[in-house]
């Protein structure tokens, strides 16, 4: 379950009445005019500021949670938030489509590296795992064929620099092997997907000998 706000900012020469005013967020457009994947806010009235005599922002508190709300994992990626308004005088506006945010399944990542301490040019292993949500399961699971890379940082040093590019194999696991130089920090990287974030491991600290 995830909760977020969104603001709504309306104008109008009248004022803006509150608890007309109010955002949503959805996935997929049906043909009966309903949408796949919609939220709504939590409390329909929200938190509204008058900026001005005629203009007014309001922020809701909004809850996605796979549980409940009719989504899967094929709507992961890019909603559509819709905004609405109604002035004083009765003027409204809807846009079905005001902006765009991205609802991502989120994503893990481990790293291991041994044997530590290890002698100075030996090899060392560095192990991994790229997992992401199940919003069917709701259990996370192995991300599939995915580009990681595997990074170091020496110690006394504030850079990671990448040593190569590792791809997860058919359980999400990470496995590949390298040099030990000095001692430093190890570390995966992964710069996401349309449907998952980019998420970096805790380091593994290295002691070389």
């Amino acid at each position: 379950m995830k909760r977020f706000t969104i603001a709504v900012t309306a104008t109008d020469d009248s004022g803006i009445e509150v608890g007309k005013t109010f955002p949503t967020m959805w996935h997929t457009p049906l043909p009966n005019g309903d949408a796949y994947g919609l939220v709504l806010p939590d409390n329909i009235l929200g938190k509204c500021v008058r900026q001005s005599f005629t203009t007014t922002t309001c922020t809701y508190a909004m809850t996605i949670n796979p549980r409940i709300e009719p989504q899967d994992n094929s709507t992961a990626g890019t909603w559509t938030v819709g905004a609405y308004a109604m002035a004083n005088d009765g003027d409204y506006i809807g846009r079905d489509a005001a902006a765009k945010a991205k609802v991502l399944r989120n994503s893990r990542l481990t790293v291991n590296a041994s044997p530590e301490p290890v002698k100075k040019n030996r090899t060392i292993t560095v192990t991994g795992a790229l997992t992401r949500a199940g919003w069917v399961t709701y259990k996370y699971a192995g991300y599939t064929k995915q580009p990681v890379k595997l990074q170091f940082k020496k110690k006394g040093t504030s850079i990671y620099k990448t040593l190569k590019t590792v791809t997860t194999d058919s359980k999400g696991n990470l496995r590949t092997t390298t040099k030990a130089t000095a001692d430093g920090y190890f570390r995966y990287s992964f710069a996401g997907t349309p449907t998952t974030p980019a998420v970096t491991s805790a380091v593994d600290y290295v002691d070389v000998k």
